[in-house]
C-alpha cells in the first residue's frame, strides 16, 4: 500500500515561486518537495513565503503570509473588500496582463480540444460598475444583517463597497439590510437578486420561513420607497410570487422588449451582452436563404433569438417554462411570431436529435456553466453547416469543442469577452464549421 503524503509543517512556511495563474486564479507554485500549491492573491513569477493549508488534488491549498519579490505588473487592489469578499480574486493585477490571461484561458481551452492554432480575437472587456445583475447573500447577526458575498468557504462578507455592481443596485445595499433585519421571515439566511432593467431594478428576496401580513406591508413600502417595477418573493427555493408590481420590468434585447421572470437570466453586461451578439452574428454563414432556420439553443429570454430573427427564422429552446413564456409574449408583441418560435424542452434530459437537428443553417447554443455535453454529441452527429457556441466556463467549453473537432469541425473564430471584471470567469463565443 502506498504511503500517505505527509503533511507539511504548518509552523514551517516555504519559499514558493509563482509560475502561473491557474484556471480559479489562483497563483501556483512548487513546495521544496515538487508537490504543487495553490495560492490566491499573488501573480506570476513573484517569491512568496506560504503556508500549506488542506490538501487539494495532487497539491495544497495555501495561505500567503508575505509576498517577498512583488512582480512589476501587482498593483494596489481599488476595493477594501479585496482579499476577503469571494466575488473578486484578480484586483491587484494590472489591466494589460490581466487580460492576457483571460484570452489565455481560452487559447488553452481550444488547445485541450484539439485547435493548436486558435484564431483568437482581441478581448472584449467590461469595466467597473457595469455589473447589471446582483446575487448577494444575506445573513442574520447580532448587529443586523450582513448582506454581500461569501468569503472563501466563509461567512458573508457585508459589502460596504463594489467596484464591480452597477451603482444603481448598489445603492439599494444598505436600505435591504434595514429591510432584511426586521423581517420575521428571515430568521437566519436568506439572498437578494436584483436585475437592473431598462425600468430599474427587478428585485426577488429569498427567505428561511414565510412572511408574515407586517413584512409583506414592509415589502410594499420598500418598493414604494425605492420606485422598485416589481418586487418578489419565494420561500426558500420554491417558485417566486410578487408582492407588489408598480409596473412590468423590461429589459430591452436587439431592440425587442421582454418582461423577464422574477430573477431570470440577463447577461452580466451591456456591453458584455453586445460583444456576445456582435460574435454570434458575425459567425453566421454570410449568406443565408431567404427561408434558412437557425436553432438557438438554451435560448433564455431571448439575448440571441431576436437578433438572430433580423437574418433568419429562429427556433428557440429553453427550459424554464417562465422563460420561455417571456421570449413568446416578446415575440408576440413585436409582431415576430412567425419569425421566432418559442419552445420549452430541458436539453439535459431531452436533446434535440440528430434528425431534429437537420436541415438548419446554424446551431447557436449558450448552454449552462456545465456545457452541452449530451446535446453536444447529437450536434456533432447532425453536422449543421454552423455551429456558433457560447461559453460561460472555458472547462465546459474543452469539452464540447473536443466532440467537435472530433467529428471534422474546423474552428472559424474564437472571441473571448470579460464581462466578470477581475473574476477568473471568462465568456466566449466561438465559431465552427465541417
Amino acid at each position: 500500500m502506498r504511503k500517505p503524503a505527509s503533511t507539511p509543517s504548518a509552523a514551517d512556511p516555504s519559499p514558493v515561486r509563482i509560475e502561473r495563474i491557474g484556471a480559479e486564479g489562483d497563483g501556483i507554485g512548487r513546495l521544496p518537495d515538487g508537490r504543487p500549491i495553490y495560492l490566491p492573491f499573488t501573480l506570476p513569477g513573484e517569491l512568496v513565503r506560504a503556508r500549506p493549508a488542506a490538501r487539494r488534488g495532487d497539491g495544497w491549498a495555501g495561505t500567503l503570509d508575505a509576498v517577498l519579490e512583488p512582480d512589476a505588473s501587482r498593483t494596489a487592489p481599488p476595493c477594501l473588500h479585496f482579499g476577503r469578499c469571494g466575488g473578486c480574486v484578480l484586483q491587484h493585477w494590472r489591466a494589460g496582463e490581466y487580460l492576457a490571461w483571460k484570452a489565455g484561458l481560452l487559447r488553452d481551452a481550444l488547445q485541450r480540444a484539439g485547435y493548436a492554432d486558435a484564431p483568437l480575437a482581441p478581448i472584449s472587456a467590461s469595466g467597473p460598475y457595469e455589473r447589471r445583475r446582483m446575487d448577494l447573500a444575506a445573513h442574520r447577526t447580532r448587529d443586523g444583517v450582513a448582506l454581500g458575498l461569501h468569503a472563501r468557504g466563509g461567512p458573508v462578507v457585508d459589502l460596504q463597497a463594489c467596484h464591480v455592481l452597477h451603482p444603481a443596485l448598489f445603492v439599494l445595499s444598505e436600505p435591504l439590510r434595514r429591510l432584511l433585519a426586521g423581517l420575521q421571515g428571515m430568521r437566519r439566511d436568506g439572498s437578494v437578486i436584483a436585475n437592473l432593467c431598462d425600468n430599474g431594478p427587478d428585485l426577488l428576496l429569498r427567505t428561511d420561513a414565510a412572511l408574515s401580513p407586517e413584512d409583506r406591508t414592509r415589502l410594499v413600502g420598500f418598493a414604494r420607497a425605492h420606485n422598485l417595477p416589481r418586487l418578489g418573493w419565494a420561500l426558500g427555493n420554491a417558485p417566486p410570487e410578487p408582492v407588489l408590481i408598480l409596473r412590468p420590468p423590461v429589459v430591452t434585447l436587439s431592440g425587442i422588449a421582454v418582461q423577464p421572470p422574477p430573477g431570470g437570466f440577463l447577461q452580466a453586461s451591456a456591453a458584455g451582452e453586445a460583444a456576445i451578439v456582435a460574435a454570434v452574428l458575425a459567425g453566421l454563414p454570410e449568406r443565408l436563404p431567404a427561408r434558412a432556420r437557425v436553432l438557438d439553443l438554451y435560448a433564455g429570454c431571448g439575448t440571441l433569438s431576436f437578433a438572430l430573427a433580423q437574418r433568419a427564422r429562429v427556433a428557440a429552446f429553453e427550459g424554464d417554462a417562465a422563460t420561455v413564456e417571456a421570449l413568446r409574449r416578446g415575440a408576440n408583441q413585436a409582431g415576430l411570431a412567425g419569425r421566432v418560435e418559442a419552445r420549452q424542452r430541458d436539453l439535459a434530459r431531452q436533446p434535440l436529435s440528430a434528425a431534429e437537428l437537420a436541415g438548419v443553417a446554424a446551431v447557436v447554443l449558450d448552454p449552462p456553466h456545465a456545457g452541452a455535453s449530451v446535446q453536444i454529441a447529437q450536434i456533432a452527429a447532425a453536422k449543421p453547416p454552423r455551429v456558433i457556441y457560447v461559453s460561460c466556463n472555458p472547462a465546459a467549453l474543452a469539452r464540447d469543442a473536443r466532440a467537435l473537432h472530433q467529428a471534422g469541425y474546423r474552428l472559424l473564430s474564437a472571441s473571448p469577452i470579460d464581462q466578470f471584471l477581475w473574476s477568473a470567469r471568462l465568456e466566449s463565443v466561438c465559431v465552427f464549421a465541417p
